[in-house]
């Protein structure tokens, strides 16, 4: 006989992409409740497995494994017929490759502009969140189990530079320094049980975006106020986990810069803007409570997508912001600057929209939505290619 194999339930999807009427806290709950039942579903199947009479399992030697639990730190992914028509969350160019990211480790990659799909070998089978290239060949991926990949070859081949083990233990000597200040200082309280909460909790918090200016500085950022830089390529990462303007620990969704400039968006209205001479991401006001999850920028426009259609837009460096118009009622999920400096976004109910006036206002492209859609990016002339619950859809913009 064969032993049931758990079946995971996409934790990302529902605390990353959840539905519009959540907020913060609701967040954070959900978030939780889906580890703790996926830990559940994996105990119940080692008690099925560890049940079964010896006599049985010796009828079938491919029930011995299936009560095993594989870090997926540990284990490398593996090769899947259709992982181009399962769930991705992310995808961006580099150079003229499209390079997508995924459920269980998974990443592919087309040089044909989408019309047919290679797997690339990756070293864990977390799922992935965010994928990042700074040329054609140097290339960043972040996901569950703070788990940070780097290739060297256009993402042919990943190897793995940072994880939840090694972020948790960064994040204690991050925080050193400040230990002599805990009994004057309320904050370093906070940040100080903050950390050790993650340290009991294990490796679990994913990252959730990542930027690159070039092959050196970088930034990953991701749940409850977890930030990384690198300023040597992903050799070596630095908690910036006390430089954030944000005492509620909320989510950072989404990060992006240009020039000297570095935005990062969050849950409940919070947006960060990186000031050089505090050395800290600092809170800017805003008239939105609910979450960003996608940053935008053309020529001098800033440009932020939340839930329920919201979207803001600033010409001043975030210091207002104003309302655009958009024609739909759905959370965003994604954005992309094409050269012409039009923006595509996309939004979880499956819609494309497209701005030609900087990000003023969206309208609503005739797009046949075949899935709830996640990430955007180019793919060649007048056309994007979109990443959902069931992979890849190019679409031909009008």
């Amino acid at each position: 006989m064969r032993l049931p194999v758990p079946v995971f339930v996409n934790d990302y999807f529902y605390s990353h992409r959840i539905s519009d009427s959540c907020f913060g806290d609701c967040y954070r709950e959900t978030y939780m409740n889906v580890r703790k039942l996926n830990r559940l579903v994996m105990a119940l199947a080692a008690v099925v497995a560890v049940s079964i009479s010896p006599a049985v399992m010796a009828n079938d030697s491919a029930s011995t494994s299936a009560g095993k639990f594989s870090d997926p730190l540990d284990s490398p992914s593996q090769l899947s017929e259709h992982v181009a028509q399962s769930l991705l969350m992310a995808i961006t160019r580099a150079g003229e490759r499209l390079v997508a990211v995924g459920q269980r480790g998974h990443i592919i990659y087309s040089d044909d502009q989408g019309r047919s799909w290679v797997q690339a070998a990756v070293p864990v089978s977390s799922d992935l969140t965010s994928v990042y290239f700074v040329n054609k060949n140097s290339g960043w991926a972040v996901g569950h189990d703070g788990v940070i990949l780097h290739s060297q070859d256009g993402g042919r081949r990943w190897s793995k530079q940072l994880d939840g083990r090694q972020a948790n233990h960064l994040l204690l000597n991050g925080m050193a320094p400040l230990r002599m200040r805990m009994l004057q200082d309320p904050r370093v309280d906070e940040l100080m049980s903050e950390v050790l909460r993650f340290n009991e909790d294990g490796p679990d918090k994913p990252f959730l975006d990542v930027w690159f200016a070039d092959e050196n500085h970088g930034y990953a950022i991701g749940a409850y106020n977890l930030i990384f830089r690198t300023e040597d390529g992903g050799q070596n990462w630095i908690s910036l986990f006390d430089k954030t303007d944000n005492p509620g620990f909320y989510h950072l969704n989404a990060v992006i810069g240009w020039d000297n400039e570095i935005y990062i968006a969050g849950e409940q209205g919070l947006l960060l803007r990186y000031d050089a001479e505090s050395q800290r991401f600092v809170a800017l006001d805003t008239p939105y409570i609910g979450s960003f999850f996608a940053l935008a920028h053309s020529d001098h426009s800033l440009v932020a997508f939340g839930m329920r259609g919201n979207i803001y837009r600033s010409v001043n460096e975030g210091e207002t912001w104003q309302r655009s118009k958009s024609e739909t009622e759905a959370g965003f999920s994604d954005v992309v600057v094409l050269d012409s400096g039009y923006m595509v976004a996309v939004s979880q109910a499956g819609q494309v929209l497209l701005s030609k006036d900087m990000g003023v206002s969206f309208k609503l492209l005739n797009v046949q939505a075949s899935m709830p859609y996640s990430s955007i990016t180019v793919a060649g002339d007048y056309s994007v290619a979109i990443t959902g619950t069931r992979g890849v859809q190019i679409v031909r913009l009008p």
